[in-house]
């Protein structure tokens, strides 16, 4: 009976879902790996915000600046891991050292005050902003490699969903928490949590898993088949996947560097990045000149974060892997930049609080509810090391690159008198290369990911 009940749930669940029966707990054991993740780090953020504002905001840029040369740095050390250690290891050995470094935060940060406090407060806004990168993209990394193509459009918005749902609760705990029992013990929370992400990890990984030959294929009857009967079986003996992944610790940047597809998606995220970053500088301008008041600006921005959770996780539980499946990877990721578009046109029309507001709800959220998972997407057709090398370039150094460049253009735009009109239109001109790129991506994802060019023409 309580199979049966168990069964009659499991069935239910996986069409709300849109999920097959096969999916479900995979995919749920994926979500609840990124919620401890996301937690994580949104315990971690304030607390680097505080400490970055308590450090002088003249000083934000050197701090940005030193984000980027660290993970120039961390980045080699990655891809040495992951040539050597199997997949369980290197998952394992991420997350445990950055849950050791906050343990050591912990202890800094506790025994010492003063400059020396202001100090270690600077080191950790520079190390929670490449943490952040380094575990989500381990996260993301696993993702595309345990889900074939067609399973990614159906299972990750449920596992983006699993991310937004951890941000909101880590946040709240930070904000209800802080004042009860003070800041700094809450790293001792994100260590747990750091914990619970790698048993959740594992777990994915000892999930049986279908035949390799299956992996890029599209959706279809063998492919089903294959699914059904592959289901309660455990991992064949001498699993190539369970093998290090080996090659050269430069092979993302030697394999990025030759493929067009890894260099389109490259600068897919540096024109997402440099967009983002304006409209950032773009935010602070308007705000700062609608609200004097600290606790003002501070309820502002506290809204509009509310606003895109909401939105988000409205549309990653009912909407994301419809999207996907319904209009394909390109389109998909085509939506970002024409809600970018449109949004950057009308705030150099009207740069209006109320415009910025409305822009800034749809892009961040279309952002986290479609155009990650998308570009997520993007990689599942890859081979399986530039899944974790080349990906972990891209996600991390492309990405902080993109900050900067953003930071420096909007300097000089400034500098050459252009206002916040100037620096929307601007914009716009790069939201339409970024838009003819994401078609392009989404029709060379479709082309690699066919039975007869997979795995073979990603370095072409």
């Amino acid at each position: 009976m309580a199979d049966a009940i168990q069964g009659l749930m499991s069935r239910k669940l996986s069409g709300i879902l849109r999920l097959r029966r096969e999916e479900l707990a995979p995919a749920l054991w994926s979500a609840l790996y990124f919620f401890c993740v996301l937690s994580a780090y949104y315990i971690l953020r304030p607390l680097r915000d505080e400490m970055g504002l308590a450090g002088g905001v003249r000083n934000l840029p050197l701090l940005w600046t030193g984000t980027l040369v660290v993970t120039l740095l961390a980045h080699p050390l990655f891809s040495k891991l992951v040539v050597r250690l199997r997949r369980a290891a290197f998952i394992g050995v991420v997350y445990r050292f950055f849950g050791f470094n906050l343990l050591v935060f912990f202890l800094l940060l506790t025994l010492f005050g003063g400059s020396a406090n202001l100090w270690i407060g600077r080191v950790f806004y520079v190390w929670t902003s490449v943490f952040n990168l380094f575990v989500v993209s381990v996260f993301w990394a696993l993702m595309v490699d345990a889900f074939r193509p067609d399973q990614s459009k159906r299972v990750f918005g449920l596992v983006a969903l699993g991310g937004t749902l951890g941000a909101v609760v880590g946040a709240s705990m930070t904000a209800l928490l802080s004042t009860v029992v003070g800041p700094v013990n809450l790293l001792l929370v994100a260590v747990v949590l750091l914990e619970a992400s790698v048993h959740c990890a594992w777990t994915v990984l000892r999930w049986p898993q279908k035949p390799r030959d299956t992996l890029q294929g599209e959706e279809g009857p063998d492919a089903e088949a294959a699914s059904v009967s592959d289901t309660g079986r455990g991992r064949r003996k001498n699993d190539p996947d369970e093998e290090p992944i080996g090659g050269s610790v430069w092979a993302g940047l030697r394999h990025t560097v030759r493929s067009r597809y890894l260099m389109g998606i490259m600068a897919f995220i540096l024109l997402f990045t440099v967009s983002s970053s304006l409209v950032y500088f773009q935010q602070a301008e308007i705000i700062a000149s609608h609200f004097t008041d600290r606790a003002h600006r501070t309820a502002v921005f506290a809204s509009i974060d509310l606003a895109v959770n909401l939105v988000t996780i409205g549309t990653q539980l009912l909407l994301t892997s419809r999207i996907l499946q319904r209009l394909g990877v390109g389109l998909t990721l085509a939506i970002l930049p024409v809600v970018s578009l449109v949004g950057f046109f009308l705030l150099g029309l009207r740069p209006l609080f109320s415009v910025l507001v409305g822009f800034q709800v749809l892009r961040r959220s279309s952002n986290y509810a479609l155009n990650r998972p998308a570009r997520e997407v993007l990689f599942t057709v890859l081979e399986r090391e530039d899944k974790y090398k080349a990906k972990n370039l891209i996600d991390t150094l492309v990405y902080r690159t993109g900050d900067q460049l953003g930071a420096w253009l909007y300097a000089l735009l400034i500098l050459v008198g252009c206002s916040v009109a100037g620096v929307s239109f601007t914009a716009v001109i790069l939201c339409v290369v970024w838009l003819f790129l994401a078609l392009w991506l989404g029709k060379q994802q479709r082309h690699l990911g066919r039975p007869e060019t997979s795995g073979s023409s990603a370095h072409e």
